[in-house]
């Protein structure tokens, strides 16, 4: 075997790496608590590609990624997980377990009966938040925005350049993708901390007289800020009545895309 020979086997090996390394996969599992109960209504992103699927109520699921894509299951009143895809390309059935987090025992009141009115059935759902009480009887301003690193933005980084100045780290960012995925992570903890908002102030028996399956009502408050964008208004205007109002709007929508497309 002369040298040319050597170096097309090589480079065939190493073509053969490569697309190993890099090449898309289907990725499948199952979700289960921690005492092995299947998990249904999981959120799984694929955090590289912002591609998402929910696991069905066998807690199965199934997602393209690629080599080293990292994988994020999210599921309300649980621990969120993460798992990365193997390099090898070959990945057997993925077993994930979530945790429950521990839930504070809150004080029990008398639940009065709906009326219809919606805006007096926002005030008999809604549940008290003494924080907010507390602010509004001593007069403390609001939080002023949050404290996050502000991701590089391509005029913020070329336009020094074109003055003199050259913003190494953004440059960085940019390159890196480092800006990119922070927005990315950025809308994700926005999107989660406002459906929690939701959540901890309308009890999910106002989602279930509704037809909203309990394991499923994460995933509708979620599609009703897509459905009607001003429902997600009205969660930063901390608006509960115009909230319910609007997302009320999106249950047939809901309602019929479940029965099109049931888990």
């Amino acid at each position: 075997m002369n040298m040319n020979d050597l170096r097309k086997i090589t480079g065939l090996i190493l073509l053969c790496i490569t697309g190993s390394l890099f090449s898309q996969q289907t990725v499948t599992g199952r979700v289960t608590d921690d005492s092995g109960e299947e998990l249904g209504g999981v959120l799984i992103i694929n955090m590289s590609s912002d591609k998402k699927v929910f696991s069905n109520s066998q807690g199965v699921f199934s997602i393209d990624a690629f080599s080293n894509d990292e994988l994020r299951f999210v599921k309300e009143d649980f621990k969120r997980a993460s798992r990365k895809v193997l390099t090898d390309g070959i990945n057997s059935e993925l077993r994930i377990t979530l945790f429950q987090i521990p839930k504070d025992v809150g004080e029990v009141k008398i639940v009065k009966k709906l009326t219809g009115d919606l805006e007096q059935d926002s005030r008999i759902v809604a549940r008290v938040d003494k924080g907010e009480q507390v602010r509004q009887a001593v007069g403390l301003p609001q939080p002023v925005g949050k404290m996050r690193e502000k991701p590089a933005e391509v005029k913020s980084v070329l336009l020094p350049i074109l003055l003199g100045n050259l913003n190494v780290q953004g440059m960085y960012d940019l390159i890196s993708g480092k800006a990119r995925k922070q927005k990315r992570q950025y809308r994700y903890d926005d999107l989660q901390e406002h459906i929690t908002w939701v959540r901890s102030r309308i009890p999910d028996d106002y989602f279930i007289k509704a037809g909203i399956p309990a394991d499923r009502i994460g995933e509708f408050i979620e599609f009703s800020f897509s459905a009607k964008p001003q429902v997600r208004t009205y969660v930063r205007a901390r608006n509960l009545s115009g909230v319910m109002l609007r997302m009320e709007e999106t249950v047939p929508l809901f309602i019929q895309r479940l029965r099109l497309n049931p888990k």
